[in-house]
């Protein structure tokens, strides 16, 4: 699959990935302690987080209860359409290249 033909759910898991990440430094958890109260490696959190990785419904449902978060917060603020979104010219929210600690060059 081309990156074109995932652009919009590419938007929706790099959306879903600051959202998490966003939330889980709000309550000063690490990737590691996140991880573990998910049943997952750190690493998977990372990807998470930077939208390289998918998150399953099930999967997404433990992070919401481990960050005490109401399942809707994390798509709060997504487009409705967003296909529309990169046709717009507003492209991917995770555009900024990241550095191994998953933080967006400035």
């Amino acid at each position: 699959m081309t990156s074109n033909a995932r652009a919009p759910d590419a938007v929706i898991d790099a959306h879903l990935g600051q959202r998490i990440r966003r939330r889980r430094r709000q309550l000063g958890l690490t990737q590691q302690q996140l991880a573990n109260a998910c049943g997952v490696r750190f690493q998977q959190i990372q990807k998470y987080e930077s939208g390289a990785n998918r998150i399953a419904a099930s999967r997404l449902w433990k992070i919401a209860r481990a960050l005490h978060t109401p399942l809707p917060d994390f798509f709060e603020g997504l487009p409705e359409d967003p296909e529309a979104a990169i046709s717009d010219g507003g492209g991917l929210p995770c555009a900024a290249p990241l550095d191994k600690l998953g933080h967006a060059y400035t």
